[in-house]
């Protein structure tokens, strides 16, 4: 808890700071050390075709436990997103940073969640648009994020990270894709509890936890008329389980 005081006192030094507000792990230590610091402060979800529904649900949840004020901004899907190049991240955390400059550029500070264990596009975006990454400061960690978060108490630290549906997709980003794989995954979260369903043309990848592997082979036939009830001609699983962090 040492850091997270420090992260406390971090706040304290900000007269107001607004928060780009996932509802993961990350962005709620931020959102829980800002209210500890007793300073203004505002949690923003920024809601795109990118998310799955239930996550602005359980964004609006954590949210409430950690009794900041909390606000959503919409936001389409740019064609330098849709393109889904190698810098689809970098365009796409571009443009929430000047959402947020242009909407909460009255507070001191516009922090994020980004910490000390992450290294992608979305974060030299952010880093040219002023967006400050207390986390990263403190030499914050993701696996010391949750456990912070489980010492507070707060129920986020037992959630699975997620990771916006465009990791899934394989070319071009179309609304028609993204909201396959939302309604394939919500099916799929049935039987297991953690999830990516990636999606190659006409064929689905289902990935899981090497331990759960077997309970999606336990309810195959139902998976496979599901998957292709979306319009995926091929159902597949991987094997040797999910391989990003959890």
């Amino acid at each position: 808890m040492q850091k997270y005081e420090k992260l406390v006192e971090k706040m304290k030094e900000k007269k107001s700071v607004a928060i780009a507000f996932s509802g993961g792990a990350d962005s709620a230590l931020v959102a829980r050390a800002c209210m500890d610091a007793g300073i203004r402060c505002i949690a923003v979800t920024i809601v795109s075709p990118l998310m799955a529904r239930k996550w602005i649900d359980d964004a609006k949840e954590v949210a409430r436990e950690i009794g900041i004020e909390h606000v959503l901004i919409e936001k389409g899907i740019s064609e330098d997103v849709a393109r889904n190049d190698e810098k689809r991240c970098y365009y796409c955390k571009k443009e929430d940073a000047m959402l947020l400059k242009k909407f909460f550029g009255d507070y001191e500070a516009i922090a994020d969640g980004i910490n000390a264990s992450d290294d992608y596009m979305g974060k030299i975006a952010a880093d040219e648009e002023g967006i400050w990454h207390p986390l990263v400061e403190l030499g914050i960690e993701r696996r010391e994020a949750r456990e912070t978060l489980k010492e507070l108490g707060l129920s986020v630290w037992k959630r699975y990270p997620q990771s916006c549906l465009a990791t899934r997709i394989q070319g071009r980003i179309t609304e028609e894709k993204l909201r396959r794989i939302e309604q394939g995954e919500e099916f799929l979260l049935k039987y297991v509890d953690m999830v990516r369903l990636r999606c190659y043309k006409n064929v689905a990848r289902i990935e899981t936890i090497e331990n759960e592997i077997e309970k999606l082979i336990k309810h195959r036939k139902e998976i496979v008329a599901a998957l292709k009830k979306l319009g995926f001609e091929y159902v597949t699983i991987d094997m040797e389980g999910y391989k990003g962090y959890i």
